[in-house]
């Protein structure tokens, strides 16, 4: 089956590409096309697990930091006016530390999804945008990273005062449909945010090695992506 993937693969990539590249790929053997997909999907898991999964990963990056709910932002810019914005920062730093330690468990799931890759899920990613590997992981991971995340969330958002009171106002929200279903509970809305930190980081990689084969340090992708550029 493994190298009925690998041919599939090379196959694809011949004719779906121009006449230049399919020429660039004439020496790329089934076998190197079908490891560098399975390595550029794992190289841009581990990056962006452990890119995010470490102290400030999510603090310390603009680009996924998480903020407070958009339904408390209006709370918060009263509490700093007051004097009261060390509770804002308190609850701020918990949310990004939760996400910080949930990460690390996406690793194993998104590691098993690349070994359970399909032949239809290879054609997606080929033949896809420059966001395809991330699709895919969204596609294969989301709900099950979903279930990992929620209990170490919701551990670290219960130390703070603030996470009940918000969860109480939150849920009477959603029932009158003030407030998405989804963001009725803090853990939920923290978990929602480092899923998309997450899939963010991981499309950058991907873009990365898109852009930039030849500055990738393995041979073997520095190969295949060369020639599909």
């Amino acid at each position: 089956m493994a190298r009925l993937t690998h041919i599939f693969i090379a196959l694809l990539l011949l004719v779906t590409l121009p006449a230049a590249k399919a020429s660039a790929l004439d020496a790329v053997s089934a076998e190197e096309s079908g490891g560098a997909l399975r390595q550029a999907l794992s190289q841009g898991a581990t990056a962006a697990v452990a890119s995010l999964g470490r102290t400030d990963g999510f603090l310390g990056n603009p680009k996924v930091k998480i903020p407070l709910p958009e339904d408390l932002q209006k709370a918060e810019k009263l509490m700093r006016k007051l004097g009261m914005g060390k509770y804002a920062d308190e609850l701020i730093v918990t949310m990004n530390r939760a996400a910080e330690a949930a990460v690390p468990e996406a690793k194993e799931l998104l590691l098993n999804a690349v070994k359970q890759m399909t032949l239809q899920d290879a054609k997606a990613i080929l033949t896809g945008g420059d966001d395809s590997v991330t699709q895919y992981f969204k596609r294969t991971t989301s709900e099950p990273l979903t279930e990992k995340f929620l209990p170490i969330v919701r551990k670290a958002t219960e130390q703070v005062a603030l996470a009940e009171k918000y969860n109480r106002y939150a849920k009477q929200g959603a029932k009158l449909g003030l407030i998405d279903k989804k963001d009725a509970s803090l853990e939920g809305y923290v978990t929602q945010k480092a899923l998309d930190g997450l899939f963010l980081m991981i499309a950058e990689e991907e873009r990365a090695i898109r852009r930039n084969p030849l500055g990738q340090a393995s041979s073997l992708l520095q190969k295949v992506f060369g020639a599909l550029r």
